[in-house]
């Protein structure tokens, strides 16, 4: 039922996004539309950061309380961690050729997100290429780790460096010079409601999906054990 509710509420806060993001929000200065990536690029760009989060508390409570319960949430973490970062980088490339002129620049906030893509999929590989369950779960969590290193920094980068041509956060309720049209902060918040409910209910049923391959595994390792 919970799963039920969550997929109701996600078509119709995507379907709410379509229209916030095409219809009812205005181009962006200077950008045209363009512009209108930035709706789903931002949102999608700070999720790709908060799922980092989980994967660190499950790596870290994995090496603790040594329950594969918790590996198996920190690997389901992070295949949503991936999808978000690869999303990120596939849509700020799209609005970086007309806007810079090019599809990517090594600006330290570009540069960060690339590393934070490969350290996690290097620990999909290091995952892949070990048999035994346990050391997969071990030596993975390192890279899991490393990743929730660099997520704040990444995050902080663009607001302590001058040398970077990211653009810098435009959603500053504060800042009376931010130059954000209401439509199009109300579309972001829109789309960013959206997108959380989407890649959550995604990690609700990679969760789920997992806890039965991992009953699989076990019975299979029974089965071969008789």
């Amino acid at each position: 039922m919970r799963t039920q509710i969550l997929g109701i509420l996600t078509l119709i806060a995507m379907l709410a996004t379509f229209y916030a993001v095409f219809i009812y929000a205005p181009d962006i200065k200077d950008q045209g539309v363009t512009g209108r990536i930035v709706l789903i690029h931002v949102p999608i760009a700070i999720l790709g950061l908060l799922f980092v989060v989980p994967v660190f508390v499950g790596n870290i409570l994995y090496l603790i309380k040594r329950d594969l319960k918790f590996d198996r949430f920190a690997s389901c973490a992070a295949e949503i961690t991936v999808l978000l970062i690869s999303l990120t980088l596939a849509t700020g490339m799209i609005w970086a050729k007309p806007i810079w002129g090019d599809w990517w620049v090594w600006d330290p906030r570009l540069t960060l997100e690339l590393i934070l893509w490969l350290t996690l999929v290097g620990y999909f590989m290091l995952r892949a290429y070990l048999p035994d369950r346990e050391k997969k779960a071990k030596l993975s969590s390192v890279l899991g780790i490393l990743a929730m290193i660099n997520a704040p920094i990444n995050y902080m980068v663009i607001r302590i460096t001058d040398r970077t041509q990211h653009p810098q956060p435009i959603i500053a309720p504060s800042d009376p010079n931010a130059g954000m049209a209401p439509e199009i902060a109300n579309a972001m918040m829109i789309s960013f409601i959206a997108f959380t409910l989407l890649f959550v209910y995604l990690f609700d049923r990679r969760l789920k999906v997992a806890k039965i391959e991992d009953e699989v595994d076990r019975l299979e390792s029974v089965v071969l054990a008789q």
